[in-house]
């Protein structure tokens, strides 16, 4: 092959993959789970570290409901 097919193809093949390029740069612009799902998935999964994230979403979850019943109640925090 000639310098100047070369150089075509390479041109050719520059403006396909140009073409093809995505303009969204953030892959996670709309996601279809919360960070909630996406952890509560995980948490159930067999992955290393699935009890972790399960046992943390479980403290979070008990300080929320605290929180919950001392502002329902006036009480404030010991």
């Amino acid at each position: 092959m000639s310098k100047r097919g070369m150089a075509l193809l390479g041109a050719v093949v520059i403006l396909a993959l140009a073409a093809c390029d995505s303009k969204d740069d953030s892959p996670n612009k709309n996601p279809a789970l919360t960070q909630r799902e996406r952890d509560s998935i995980f948490a159930n999964s067999t992955i290393p570290g699935a009890r972790a994230v399960k046992k943390s979403m479980s403290v979070a979850d008990s300080v929320a409901a605290r929180q919950g019943r001392m502002s329902d109640t006036g009480q404030q925090n010991p």
